[in-house]
C-alpha cells in the first residue's frame, strides 16, 4: 500500500467513476473491491459495476430528471455512460443495457488503465490519514460498517426502513386541501387533505386489500415502530389510522370550521415547498398500488409521484451532519464519500456522486480548491439535499425536478417548465466543467 496513491473503496458504479475521475487528473489509484473473494447477498459476479437490480439506467428524455442528470454526467466525463452506450439494448427512450457486457467492459477499462490498480481485497478499517474515497454502497461489509460507526459516532447503520412517497406539490388540487397545523400551534406549515366518512371507508378498504411486497423472515419486526408501513398499521383495525397518522383532532377546516372525519397531512420535503410527503405514510405497497390507492385521497387525484415508497435494508451515513457539498467528511479532510452510502438512490445518482468525489479527492491531492456543483443543476441540487445540515429527518433521495430551485419566471405548462430547467442546468454544468473537469 502506497500512501501517495489515492484509495477508493468499492468497485460499484460510484467507485469506478471516482477512480476514473482521479486517474484523469493524473493521480494513481488503488481501487479496492472485495468481490469475488467475498460476495454480498445481492451480487453474483466479481465484475466491477455489476447491476444487481434492473438493467435500466432510466430515461434519456431531457424532459425527465433522469435525462437531465445524464446530460450533466456526460458533460463531466462519466465513464459509466460512455460504456453504457456500447451495451445498449432496445428500451424506447430509456437507456437499458446488457448488464454482463456493461460489467465486462467496465472491468476491462478500469483494470487496464495505467494509473488504476484493482485490488480484490476487503477493506475492514478506514485508513487514518490516507486520501480515500468511500463508495462501498448499501451492502457495505460488517467489518467496514463497524469502522464507519466508530468514525461517525452512529450506533446503527443497518436497518429495515419503510419510506413514504414524495409528491410534486404542484400536482395537488389546492381547491380540496387547506393549510394548517394541529391545534393551530406554530405556523400553518402542513397541507391537510380532509376525508369524509365515506371517503375514508373507501380508502381504508382499498388500502388493506392492496398488493404489497412480501416481507421475508429476516425483515420481520426489524423496522422502526415509527416507520411501520401504513397498510400494516391499517390491518390492526378500521380506526387505527384515525387515531394515528390520519387523526383529524385539532385540524378544523377553515372553510367551514368543521373537523373532518380523517385527515392526511402533507409535509414539505424541501425549503422551496416544491416537494411534499404524506406524514406517517411509509409503505411497502407495490408501486402501481401506491399510486392507485393514494390517489383516492381528496386533493391527490392527479398527484405526480417524485419518489415511491419502499421498504428495504439500508446502509447509509447521516450525510447532512457529516459531509460538506464537496462530499468531503467534515472532520477528516482526506476522506470523501460517494454513492448510496451517502443517501442517494439510483444507479445514475450513485455514479454521478462518484465523479464529484473523485474530482474533489483529486483536487485535494493537488492542493487545489474543491469543486461545488451549482445548485441549479440536477446533480448539484441532489448533493445540496444530501448535505443540507438543516435536515432533521434525513432519508435517501433520487434525482427529481422538485429538488431544483425555481426558475424565477412563471412558466405555465409543466413540460415547458421542465425544458427551461434542463436548459438552465445545461448552461451551469458547462460552466462548471470548463473550470473543474480536465
Amino acid at each position: 500500500m502506497k500512501e501517495d496513491r489515492v484509495m477508493v473503496i468499492g468497485g460499484g458504479l460510484a467507485g469506478c467513476e471516482a477512480a476514473f475521475a482521479l486517474a484523469n487528473c493524473g493521480i494513481p489509484v488503488d481501487l479496492y473491491e472485495m468481490r469475488p473473494h467475498r460476495q454480498t447477498p445481492a451480487h453474483k459476479t466479481g465484475l466491477l459495476g455489476e447491476l444487481v437490480c434492473s438493467n435500466s439506467l432510466k430515461s434519456e428524455d431531457i424532459g425527465t430528471a433522469q435525462g437531465v442528470l445524464k446530460q450533466e454526467m456526460r458533460r463531466i466525463g462519466s465513464i459509466i455512460l460512455e460504456i453504457a452506450d456500447r451495451c445498449r439494448v432496445p428500451a424506447g427512450s430509456a437507456l437499458a443495457v446488457d448488464r454482463h457486457l456493461l460489467g465486462s467492459y467496465l472491468t476491462e477499462t478500469i483494470s487496464n488503465h495505467p494509473l488504476i490498480q484493482v485490488i480484490n481485497e476487503e477493506v475492514r478499517d478506514l485508513p487514518d490519514s490516507r486520501l480515500t474515497v468511500v463508495a462501498s454502497g448499501p451492502l457495505t461489509s460488517d467489518a467496514l460498517s463497524e469502522s464507519l460507526i466508530e468514525l461517525t459516532g452512529q450506533e446503527h447503520l443497518f436497518f429495515f426502513d419503510a419510506v413514504a412517497p414524495i409528491l410534486d406539490a404542484g400536482s395537488i388540487d389546492m381547491a380540496k386541501v387547506y393549510w394548517g397545523s394541529r391545534y393551530g400551534k406554530g405556523e400553518s406549515d402542513y397541507l391537510n387533505c380532509p376525508l369524509s366518512e365515506e371517503e375514508y371507508d373507501r380508502f381504508y378498504q382499498e388500502l388493506i386489500n392492496a398488493d404489497s411486497l412480501p416481507v421475508t423472515e429476516v425483515d420481520q419486526g426489524l423496522y422502526f415502530s415509527a416507520c411501520t408501513p401504513i397498510e400494516v398499521m391499517a390491518r390492526k383495525g378500521r380506526d387505527t389510522l384515525r387515531f394515528g397518522p390520519m387523526r383529524p383532532v385539532g385540524l378544523p377546516d377553515p372553510r367551514n370550521d368543521k373537523v373532518p372525519y380523517a385527515v392526511v397531512q402533507l409535509r414539505n420535503e424541501n425549503r422551496e415547498g416544491t416537494m411534499v410527503s404524506p406524514v406517517g405514510f411509509q409503505t411497502r405497497m407495490k408501486w402501481g398500488e401506491q399510486e392507485r390507492v393514494l390517489r383516492l385521497i381528496p386533493g391527490l387525484e392527479n398527484a405526480k409521484f417524485l419518489r415511491l415508497g419502499v421498504m428495504h435494508r439500508n446502509t447509509y451515513i447521516n450525510s447532512p451532519q457529516l459531509l460538506n457539498t464537496a462530499l468531503q467528511f467534515k472532520d477528516r479532510p482526506n476522506l470523501f464519500f460517494a454513492g448510496q452510502i451517502i443517501g442517494v438512490e439510483g444507479y445514475m445518482e450513485s455514479a454521478a456522486t462518484g465523479i464529484i468525489a473523485g474530482i474533489n479527492a483529486g483536487r485535494r491531492c493537488l492542493g487545489s480548491e474543491l469543486a461545488t456543483v451549482p445548485e441549479d443543476t440536477m446533480l448539484g441540487s441532489l448533493i445540496n439535499y444530501v448535505c443540507d445540515p438543516q435536515q432533521e429527518r434525513f432519508q435517501p433521495m433520487n434525482a427529481n425536478f422538485g429538488l431544483l430551485p425555481p426558475l424565477g419566471i412563471k412558466v405555465r405548462k409543466r413540460a415547458d417548465r421542465k425544458l427551461q430547467l434542463a436548459k438552465r442546468s445545461e448552461l451551469k454544468i458547462r460552466e462548471f466543467s470548463e473550470i473543474f473537469v480536465n
